[in-house]
């Protein structure tokens, strides 16, 4: 799988949003992963995004306490609506965004989608990071800020049980690494296939090494994205 934005040795380098110029209409191809700093971009005040967000979105926003928390999340979504009105050819604000069904029991909090649209996209933000992927097929992305020892030591065990013996062999400053690449691995297919977290973490074996090991049907790729933080893709291979 080749991913737009390019490929380094340590992971996929996705594009920019503000630094890269926007996406034309999307044509089937490579999947897309962008790349957004909050920090790069002005905060912005509530009149600005809320005529963009949907009304769901706006209620998300309001119950923020912080204004930090609340700037991170509407950047977000505001940075995804423009990528997904530039693919579309829409106005941001007119993007009609939805859920697909749960493939565990049904209800409407599955993948995000945009009824009837060409692709498939998701959405991950950490920290002062948000990452956004498009494909043709069903997509998961994942993005976290590294964890501290004390955390690492507590998860481990719920991990698929090979993972748990890969990640216990390391010495400490290799397993904090190694880990986040497993738990953002993990995370982007678990989204990718719908279910997330109520999918037991030690379920699918994605691996902790360099390379990531990917599940049947799906193709897993390391995103590399800023110090302190790490990311993964996965793309299913065909259309679900």
């Amino acid at each position: 799988m080749s991913v737009d934005g390019g490929e380094r040795a340590h992971g996929t380098r996705p594009l920019v949003l503000g630094r890269d110029p926007l996406p034309g209409a999307w044509t089937p191809g490579r999947p897309h992963v962008w790349l957004l700093r909050v920090p790069d971009h002005a905060p912005q005040r509530p009149a600005a995004y809320e005529r963009i967000l949907d009304a769901r979105e706006r209620d998300r926003a309001a119950a923020f306490v912080r204004d930090l928390h609340r700037e991170r999340y509407a950047a977000a979504h505001v940075g995804l609506r423009r990528l997904l009105g530039a693919y579309l050819d829409l106005d941001p604000a007119a993007v009609e965004l939805t859920r697909e069904p749960c493939p565990g029991c049904g209800g409407p909090h599955g993948r995000p989608a945009v009824a009837g649209a060409p692709l498939h996209f998701n959405l991950s933000h950490a920290g002062d990071l948000a990452l956004f992927a498009f494909a043709g097929t069903p997509v998961g992305v994942d993005v976290e800020e590294r964890q501290p020892a004390a955390v690492v030591t507590e998860v481990v065990p719920s991990l698929h049980p090979t993972e748990t013996a890969e990640l216990t062999a390391l010495p400490e400053a290799a397993r904090l690494g190694a880990f986040a690449r497993c738990w953002t691995r993990k995370e982007a297919y678990l989204k990718g296939i719908g279910t997330g977290l109520s999918e037991d973490p030690s379920v699918t074996y994605v691996g902790s090494g360099p390379a990531p090991t990917s599940p049947t049907g799906w193709s897993l790729t390391d995103v590399a994205v800023d110090p302190g933080y790490a990311a993964a893709l996965a793309v299913a291979d065909t259309i679900g």
